[in-house]
């Protein structure tokens, strides 16, 4: 007779405890609890990753043979993957909802399907024919792709054993349930089992399964933080709704380089490939304007061009705004901080506006320079040489400091046909370059001003 055991699960971050806190100890978050029944067997309810490799192993005698990948069919997906998909791999993909997930791991199975057998759909939140519509929209032509509108994992793991898939599609994990837990599906427990369950099913039998997963408000995949430490690979979806173009962003990767990006064009037949991202960004730009500044930032190992535009305009309320977009709000109030305190632009009474073109979201200080200079054009309403690309981190003393792979985003400046490229003087000691590009190194603001303004 199976036993039952309630216990309080904290929503945000998973900690457990018997009894209700109003705040939690771990993520300190405020009634975040909610209780749950868990029902606990006689008979152990977890397998073992590799049950035939019951004893300890030298490191050096362990033989290991050549994984061959398997390709999406999708050449942005598979760069971001780090070549290609290793079978057997455990793959979670986050985005906000209808950012595009489900349409590219549909477009995905079908590729896999027809080039290297049964691929399995699961979908959790979908018809059967609502999935169809969508390959029919798509244009999939596989013949090996197999639907199943199911969310009880026993189910879905005994259609696994009969069709034997080579990779599994689980649309979301949110959605998928044990019924020998009691608490509803999308909580703590279930997901933390569920993914445990299909962990081991992945790894003991050389399945590709991967996870669709919701986002909260803050953008952070929902469930307990342990779900991302289960997975191999942690992939973001990530776009503007108003824009066409979708970035998938590699956060977590165990056989590939982190921070890798992909760039895919959303159409009425589905995600296409974005061959040359940095002449796309760049396509529909206005030349000859205050305020306009290309910088070149480094996104995994792809090098891309943007542009980042500023405008600066009186305030017509009490407190100055500074808005931004594609950028941190608070690295941009950090940068206008500089230029009062290091030349003395007295801009506190004015809104300040930010925007990186395309609705990409950057990160990366590589871009401070050209944020900084963008802001001083506008101000001062002083165009900035359209070929020219502004590359460097702005410091709090007003110094322009290096940046990783400073070559790579020079050349990548010079194939667009950019003439001249101020990036930190740094980096001008060992630089070998031969294209046709004039290259001039700053220290600080001071420099960038003489060169950019004079």
């Amino acid at each position: 007779m199976a036993r039952t055991k309630n216990k309080f699960v904290c929503q945000e971050c998973g900690y457990t405890t018997p009894r209700e806190l109003g705040k939690c100890p771990g993520c300190q978050a405020w009634s975040s609890f909610a209780e749950e029944t868990e029902i606990i067997s006689k008979s152990p309810l977890h397998r073992g990753i590799g049950q035939l490799a019951n004893k300890p192993e030298l490191i050096s005698d362990v033989k290991v043979a050549d994984v061959e990948r398997q390709l999406t069919g999708m050449p942005e997906f598979d760069r971001v993957l780090g070549g290609g998909i290793v079978p057997g791999s455990v793959i979670l993909i986050g985005g906000d909802p209808g950012i595009g997930k489900s349409t590219l791991l549909l477009q995905a199975s079908n590729a896999l399907s027809r080039k290297y057998g049964t691929v399995l759909y699961v979908t959790g939140e979908e018809s059967v024919s609502q999935t169809k519509i969508r390959s029919n929209r798509i244009g999939m032509t596989s013949d090996t792709l197999y639907v199943l509108c199911e969310n009880n994992l026993e189910l879905i793991e005994k259609h696994i054993d009969e069709l034997q898939p080579q990779a599994v599609v689980i649309d979301s994990i949110q959605a998928v349930y044990l019924t020998e837990f009691q608490s509803a599906p999308g909580s703590i427990t279930q997901i933390r089992e569920c993914a445990a369950h299909l962990l081991i099913t992945a790894k003991n039998r050389n399945i590709t399964m991967f996870f669709v997963g919701h986002v909260t408000k803050e953008g952070t995949l929902a469930g307990p933080r342990v779900l991302e430490h289960i997975v191999d690979t942690v992939l973001y979806f990530e776009g503007e709704r108003h824009h066409l173009y979708r970035v998938l962003r590699a956060v977590k990767n165990r056989f590939g380089p982190t921070n890798e990006l992909g760039i895919f064009e959303m159409q009425n037949k589905g995600l296409v490939d974005v061959k040359n991202p940095s002449q796309l960004f760049l396509s529909d730009r206005e030349e000859d304007i205050s305020g306009s500044v290309i910088v070149a930032s480094m996104e995994g190992t792809r090098p891309l061009l943007l542009e980042v535009q500023a405008l600066v305009v009186s305030t017509h309320y009490g407190t100055p705004r500074n808005t931004a977009t594609g950028i941190d709000r608070n690295r941009v109030a950090l940068l206008i901080a500089v230029l009062n305190k290091r030349i003395g632009l007295d801009i506190g009474n004015s809104d300040v506006f930010v925007n990186i073109t395309g609705g990409l979201r950057v990160d990366e200080p590589g871009i401070d320079h050209g944020v900084l200079m963008a802001i001083i054009s506008n101000h001062r309403n002083i165009q900035i040489d359209s070929h020219t690309v502004v590359i460097g981190e702005v410091g709090l003393g007003g110094e322009i400091r290096p940046v990783p792979h400073v070559e790579l985003r020079i050349r990548e400046a010079a194939k667009l046909g950019f003439t001249r490229a101020i990036f930190p003087a740094y980096h001008q000691k060992g630089l070998q370059i031969n294209d046709e590009i004039e290259l001039i190194g700053v220290k600080n603001i001071y420099d960038s001003l003489s060169v950019l303004f004079s």
